[in-house]
């Protein structure tokens, strides 16, 4: 009798996306300890990989699946912090690792990401404790993420990353800001 292999593993949707922070809080921790400006820059690639197809995944599938199963206002948070994280990272990807801000975005990133992660895994209260309660099918998401995960993986090997159009924007003074 022969055994069919699924096509992904057999993991909860919560377990997948802690699995990713883990993964980009590794990239961080890499960047920050990189020595050249090519290392710095490979890894910023990556990082913005990792969190593009994260966001993907939590926007188009779990946060979707959340709706009327967490609270209202810290699922509308959740997508602003992500609004806010692409046009970060937008401006990440774009430059060559030689705009002199360069660092300092990826540390702000780095800040935005960790207090993302932070509402969302909060014991109890969190966005994830939130779907736990409210009964959500975790392996079926799970399961459609992993599949959604691998095609955007492939996708973006050949294609690059999709980016939005966004104009960077300086601070020129205290309150004001101007197109780059």
């Amino acid at each position: 009798m022969a055994t069919t292999e699924k096509s992904t593993p057999n993991v909860d949707a919560i377990a997948l996306l802690k699995a990713d922070h883990r993964t980009v809080e590794g990239l961080f921790a890499k960047y920050e300890a990189a020595t050249t400006r090519a290392q710095k820059r490979t890894l910023a690639t990556q990082i913005c990989t990792e969190l593009t197809i994260h966001t993907w995944l939590e926007e188009d599938i779990f946060y979707q699946a959340c709706k009327g199963v967490v609270d209202a206002a810290l699922h509308d948070e959740a997508h602003v912090e992500h609004d806010a994280a692409k046009l970060m990272i937008a401006e990440i990807a774009r430059d060559s690792g030689e705009d002199r801000f360069h660092d300092a975005k990826v540390m702000v990133l780095k800040e935005e990401i960790a207090h993302h992660v932070g509402e969302e895994e909060s014991a109890g209260v969190g966005l994830f404790a939130q779907a736990k309660k409210g009964g959500l099918d975790l392996a079926e998401l799970g399961a459609r993420m992993a599949e959604e995960k691998k095609r955007l993986t492939a996708d973006y090997k050949v294609n690059g990353l999709p980016m939005p159009d966004a104009t960077p924007l300086v601070a020129t003074s205290i309150g004001q800001l101007a197109p780059a």
